[in-house]
């Protein structure tokens, strides 16, 4: 069974729609006329949004039921199950290709060059591309790190959300997840193997594919990069 099948029900609650990613993607995606590749579209919202709002719209994930989710909410989008190491299959000619929410930490480092020199091919002169992960280079001065618990309801019932990074080093970390009913009985839980990268060897792996750097922020209201464990790391690209 796919993590969306197991987790859908509470998805929502925990990664919900967010206004200011969706303004802050829109600012860089041109005009209306234009494509947009969503790497990690999960349940679509974002990419369902563009094709509202008049853009040709294109999302990939690896999990199958999102994927079939996104198809049976948002039609008038484009959704593949692909593997992001494969995405120079989705085409070319976007004008704005962003993967957000950490996702791009799943690719292991020797995957990583040949992603970003695929994702500067997909794009048009001028086009955007936006990532966003942790901030690892605050991050990696612990080796332990809890996010606050979030409390949801699961099947109607009250259950804590929680997330984790363990063993963290300069290669590797480990991400584990659960959902407990507050009673303490596991609802269901997932580990994953995360790569992290420091923000000067992002840029250097983007200068080293031909991209020029537009902006470095903490989050989607472009707040400076703040040195805390926990806190994020958006950069914004542009191919010349």
């Amino acid at each position: 069974m796919s993590f969306y099948s197991r987790f859908a029900a509470c998805y929502e609650q925990v990664f919900p729609f967010r206004e200011e990613v969706y303004r802050f993607l829109l600012g860089h995606a041109g005009p209306a006329d234009g494509s947009v590749l969503d790497v990690g579209c999960g349940p679509g919202h974002y990419c369902g949004r563009f094709a509202r709002d008049g853009y040709r719209a294109t999302g990939l994930d690896l999990d199958e039921a999102m994927v079939v989710e996104a198809g049976r909410h948002y039609p008038e989008a484009e959704f593949l199950c692909l593997d992001m190491r494969s995405a120079k299959t989705a085409g070319r000619g976007f004008r704005c290709i962003y993967s957000i929410g950490n996702v791009l930490a799943h690719l292991h480092r020797e995957d990583l060059a040949p992603f970003i020199d695929s994702v500067h091919g997909m794009l048009v002169p001028g086009g955007c591309w936006i990532m966003q992960v942790m901030n690892w280079d605050a991050l990696m001065t612990v080796r332990d790190y809890r996010f606050p618990d979030k409390t949801l309801k699961a099947d109607g019932v009250p259950a804590v959300f929680q997330r984790r990074y363990s063993n963290i080093g300069r290669d590797s970390l480990t991400f584990s997840f659960s959902l407990n009913r507050t009673s303490g009985a596991e609802i269901f839980s997932e580990r994953f193997t995360l790569y992290p990268v420091s923000g000067q060897e992002y840029v250097e792996l983007h200068d080293a594919a031909g991209f020029r750097r537009s902006g470095v922020y903490a989050d989607f209201s472009e707040s400076p990069v703040r040195s805390d464990p926990g806190s994020g790391l958006v950069m914004a690209f542009v191919r010349d």
